[in-house]
């Protein structure tokens, strides 16, 4: 057993004691941030009742002899766990990277966040499929949405357009270019029996379509800005990093006067005061408006330790690489 390593992972579960102590085998959270919390590279997630661990280490391995020994301490201290999955994001297996299980048949299915039910696939990308830094977010969306229409780009699983639905959006449209992703987006209506003509789908591209709702004069009082960090393909190219304020400008005659943009920016490279920056310009025209910053939830961060290593560029006065922005529109007359 490596005492550094426990010791680490203790003291990460007793800054956490007072959401797991309940008992509560429908949450999610994250349980250990290596990288604030003194071992990066490493990242565990308890999604229910399913324990998922990220090896994000480069190359990859090093510590797997490790894992029995961690999988065992977190069973004594979360007695409904039943299942543990291995992420390996610097393999060669698609299987290794997608996820394997270390422990238990099956994954947890769903998960429960503010009394909204989230459904999961924890095996269906790199990633869980559900993020953890947006439940801020989620609860602003949720008392926020009452009566409202909502476009959610690059929605992924839908999870912040299932957010909207549960605060009484009127109407909740789901763009994403993976039908198999959005296939999830409707199961979890249908787990919080959400009338199905309250939803729509639209899969492919995002320039594509969001041309394709102006055209049509589509207005939204909410739309979501939710892109991948970089990705291309066909005639799509994406780079947070390099044109952060790109997408929100495609996005902004979109909403409705007196609606709400929300511009999510996750690029490790990209400063906050980079990008609070880009998107004061954008608001020197008066019509946008920069109205509130939604921090990523402190479990998600970590807690502080005297190993702590510092990002890639400092997200000051965000809390995280994860930068949420609150943004106002106001439209011509």
């Amino acid at each position: 057993m490596n005492p550094t390593l426990i010791a680490l992972l203790k003291n990460a579960l007793d800054q956490r004691s007072d959401r797991l102590v309940s008992g509560d085998n429908t949450s999610a959270m994250r349980l250990f941030n290596g990288f604030s919390e003194g071992l990066p590279g490493l990242v565990v997630d308890l999604y229910a009742a399913t324990l998922l661990i990220h090896d994000l280490h480069k190359p990859a391995g090093g510590w797997e002899d490790l894992i029995p020994q961690s999988i065992e301490l977190y069973r004594s201290r979360i007695p409904w766990l039943d299942a543990v999955v291995l992420k390996t994001r610097h393999t060669p297996s698609h299987q290794g990277r997608c996820g394997r299980l270390l422990l238990g048949e099956r994954t947890s299915d769903r998960v429960l966040e503010n009394d909204v039910w989230y459904a999961l696939d924890l095996l269906i990308q790199q990633d869980a499929g559900f993020y953890l830094d947006t439940a801020n977010l989620r609860r602003w969306i949720i008392d926020h949405m009452q009566g409202k229409t909502v476009l959610n780009t690059f929605a992924y699983t839908g999870s912040l357009g299932v957010a909207a639905l549960y605060g009484g959006a009127s109407h909740v449209c789901q763009l994403d270019r993976n039908r198999e992703y959005l296939e999830l987006a409707r199961r979890s209506c249908e787990l919080n029996s959400f009338p199905p003509e309250r939803s729509e789908y639209l899969v492919g591209d995002f320039f594509s379509r969001v041309a394709q709702l102006k055209r049509q004069g589509r207005l939204f009082d909410c739309v979501i800005l939710d892109p991948p960090f970089f990705s291309s393909g066909g005639r799509s190219r994406l780079d947070l990093a390099q044109e952060p304020h790109r997408l929100v400008n495609k996005l902004r005659p979109l909403v409705a006067d007196g609606g709400w943009l929300v511009a999510i920016n996750n690029a490790l490279f990209l400063s906050g005061k980079e990008y609070l920056a880009s998107l004061e310009a954008l608001c020197t025209d008066g019509y946008l408006k920069i109205e509130q910053i939604i921090p990523v939830p402190q479990d998600f961060c970590g807690y502080n330790t005297p190993n702590q290593q510092p990002y890639p560029a400092d997200p000051t006065p965000f809390n995280h690489p994860t930068k949420i922005v609150i943004l106002k529109v106001r439209r011509k007359e």
